[in-house]
This record gives structure tokens, sequence and C-alpha cells, in this order.
């Protein structure tokens, strides 16, 4: 059996998971899943760490399996620990202005809702700046 594809052929993000069937019974399970971590590992690395395990974490005994020098063992732990971690999430920049009032018109968001992003958005931020520079704001003295 082959090995799922873990990103998209197409754009390159992660794939989920949308369905699992039984081969036995033709049981059929649907669903959002995500991938193991495991499955973004190369089929040589799920193997290095099959032997890493049953050799209970004994660099010496790894060495000695595969008949490679102890630096070129560890080089290989540490590719596993890189491709093991979880990426960062990509920053979602705010929405503009405009997206967020045509949402509110829509009845996509609440006017509570739109003024909390509006707040946050950086147009509103460079608004605010220019208004203070500019003294609009200030009391009056």
């Amino acid at each position: 059996m082959r090995h799922a594809p873990q990103q998209c052929p197409t754009c390159g993000q992660p794939l989920e998971i949308r369905e699992l069937a039984c081969p036995a019974c033709a049981t059929v399970l649907r669903g959002r899943w995500v991938a193991s971590p495991f499955s973004r590992l190369s089929p040589d690395q799920q193997a290095f760490l099959a032997l890493f395990v049953r050799s209970r974490g004994n660099l010496s005994e790894v060495e000695r399996a595969l008949g490679v020098s102890y630096p070129t063992v560890r080089a290989k732990l540490e590719e596993i620990i890189a491709a093991l971690e979880e990426p960062e999430p990509a920053a979602r920049p705010p929405a503009p202005r405009s997206e967020i009032l045509e949402r509110v018109a829509r009845g996509e968001l609440s006017p509570a809702e739109a003024l909390a992003l509006l707040r946050r958005s950086p147009e509103r931020s460079a608004v605010s700046a220019g208004e203070e520079a500019s003294g609009e704001d200030a009391p009056a003295s």
C-alpha cells in the first residue's frame, strides 16, 4: 500500500483526512481529521525511528545496526526531530475596513463583532495616529 500524500499538489498546504473505510466490513467514516505528525516522516525516517525505538534510544546501538558513524546517527535524529516539530501557523492579516463593513451588510457579522475587528485594524491605527498628530481629538484648552 502506498503512503498518502501529506500536502496538496496544487498549493502545497497540508491535506486533511476526510474519509476512513474498513476493508473488512465496508464501514465508512466521514469527518475531518489531521494526520499524525509521524506521517510527515519519509519512509527512511520512519524506518530509522523504528530502529531507534527498538534500540531503546541507544544511539550507539543504532550506529552499529546501520554501520554508520555516531555523528551521522545524531544528524538523522535531529532531522527527524525537526520534521516532527509543529509548523508555526501563518499569521492572518486583519481584514480591510471595506470587507468588514460588507460582512456586516450581508449579516455575517454583528455590529459589535465588526467594531472589535475595526479596532484591531491597521487602517484604524493609521487614522488614529493621524488624528492624534493633527490634534483633532485633543481636548480643548
